[in-house]
């Protein structure tokens, strides 16, 4: 981090200033190690070679693949992949993923993710829900104080290829439910074990 000051100090009081300076740019510095470059879809498309190749920032990486709990198939060759369906400690369940295109074309038919209802998140995946069979309760995915779901949003297009991930945070079930099915519009149902 750089910082720079220009500041016209007379006395004892620019040694406290410098001092200062000194303390907060330690704080902020980056302890040696190579951060590595935060990932978004875009990022994604091409660099799934590259992103095995670096090691993680901890310096172990692990060679086994992520979990697989479930793999559904849809339109055009898009294939939805969820790594895991965890409780967090706020009394959540979030399920998240993979969804890629397959097929040999862009895929841009997402609008249904969002589901029927018109909602502040715009072009989500609002439109996907749990089921606790066992319980007969059906869980909508959470909303924050401004109706945006806590969902992945803005996915248009997905190219040939290209791989997004994907998030959704639901009400957590009881903890005597351990399994859920799981429904993403325009896939088929499928059902996920909840861990933690």
């Amino acid at each position: 981090m750089s910082v720079r000051y220009t500041v016209k100090v007379r006395g004892g009081a620019a040694a406290a200033i410098a001092a200062a300076l000194v303390l907060t740019l330690a704080g902020c510095g980056d302890d040696g190690q190579e951060k590595a470059p935060r990932s978004t879809p875009a990022a994604k498309k091409g660099s799934d070679a590259d992103a095995q190749a670096q090691p993680s920032a901890s310096g172990s990486q692990s060679s086994a693949p992520p979990q697989v709990l479930a793999t559904m198939n849809g339109e055009s060759g898009v294939v939805l992949t969820v790594n895991s369906a965890a409780r967090d400690a706020g009394g959540f369940l979030t399920v998240s993923g993979q969804i890629k295109n397959t097929g040999e074309k862009a895929f841009g038919n997402t609008a249904a993710w969002r589901g029927n209802e018109l909602n502040a998140s715009g072009v989500s995946i609002a439109g996907v829900n749990l089921v606790d069979k066992a319980g007969k309760k059906r869980y909508y995915v959470l909303r924050d104080t401004e109706g945006r779901c806590l969902c992945t949003t803005g996915v248009v297009i997905i190219e040939a290829g290209q791989s997004v991930p994907f998030f959704a945070q639901f009400p957590a079930p009881p903890a005597t439910t351990s399994e859920v099915e799981f429904n993403f519009p325009t896939f088929a149902s499928a059902s996920l074990k909840i861990s933690g």
